[in-house]
């Protein structure tokens, strides 16, 4: 069903999975992203309705998906611009160069034009609550990956304190987690420390914003890339890609929150037999129906407004 107060456009926007825009350089197909190379001094990013889970890229694409990313991460990085800087130049196909405005059938509403950084090559994450890989590390070894939570904490359960737990950034198969130290070891005491400070920061923040629509933000990665030799947020931000969503009203720890982000599509590849190797399997539509649904709700919730 679709999320309450939501209506379906009676044009509905192309389900996109792949770009090939001319006059501009490919330099990147992600698992979501592709990339564009605009001069030497600017990226255009797009969204596309691509989805992956365990970090395989999924044949069945989500109708919306990438104009929910865009967007919200565009409100984000709205909303936290006087908190740390991003790399945010325009999200208006009107405002970008000629080249791209003659092509925006394929741009408008999932495309940002951004400054181009010199990545950090880190996963920054934020954790509130104890949820995936974090709380299958607290299973094995009574920590979160290094770092000291109490005993006896159920299955999403509040933390005493958000962490950071960052991770390597991998390009393809699976980041990997860095326990204490190893961070300063990558990047150095002081990038390290940035890091972790603006990383807590913006998840404090975003967390108190959310709960305010009745959403928890469970966990979420950031990442950043140093511009003029500044440091700045990059990439998306706080989309249900990135983040764990869950609805306030249904949390209870030891229990299973409704999810606004792509949990139920990870559920039902876990219930599917698969081996999580290439190639992944087709998603049944109710699964597809239900996944689009939640994205258009989260969007819904945290804007206050419907998708664009």
């Amino acid at each position: 069903m679709p999320p309450v107060g939501y209506s379906r456009p009676a044009m509905a926007h192309p389900t996109i999975t792949t770009t090939d825009l001319q006059g501009v350089t490919c330099i990147h197909r992600g698992k979501v992203r592709d990339v564009y190379a605009v001069g030497e001094e600017q990226l255009l990013l797009i969204s596309t309705d691509r989805l992956s889970a365990f970090d395989c890229v999924l044949p069945t694409p989500i109708p919306d998906k990438g104009r929910v990313l865009t967007q919200l991460s565009r409100f984000w990085f709205n909303w936290s611009r006087a908190i740390f800087p991003n790399h945010v130049i325009a999200t208006n196909v009107a405002e970008y160069p000629d080249v791209l405005r003659a092509q925006a059938a394929v741009l408008e509403g999932r495309s940002m034009l951004v400054k181009r950084t010199k990545r950090v090559d880190i996963e920054c994450v934020a954790r509130g609550y104890l949820a995936g890989s974090g709380y299958k590390a607290y299973q094995d070894t009574g920590t979160v990956f290094g770092q000291q939570v109490p005993k006896g904490l159920l299955p999403g359960s509040r933390l005493p304190a958000p962490l950071f737990t960052p991770t390597t950034k991998a390009d393809a198969g699976h980041d990997e987690p860095l326990m204490p130290g190893q961070l300063e070891e990558l990047v150095g005491a002081r990038m390290a420390t940035d890091l972790r400070a603006a990383t807590l920061q913006i998840y404090d923040a975003a967390h108190r914003y959310a709960l305010e629509r009745g959403i928890i933000l469970a966990d979420t990665k950031l990442e950043f890339g140093v511009h003029q030799g500044t440091l700045i947020l990059i990439d998306e931000m706080l989309t249900p890609d990135s983040s764990r969503f869950w609805d306030a009203g249904s949390w209870q720890p030891g229990k299973v929150p409704e999810n606004f982000d792509k949990q139920h599509v990870r559920d039902h590849l876990e219930k599917s037999g698969w081996n999580k190797l290439p190639p992944a399997p087709a998603l049944p539509q109710d699964v597809v129906q239900r996944t689009q649904a939640r994205y258009l709700e989260a969007y819904q919730r945290l804007t206050g407004e419907e998708l664009p």
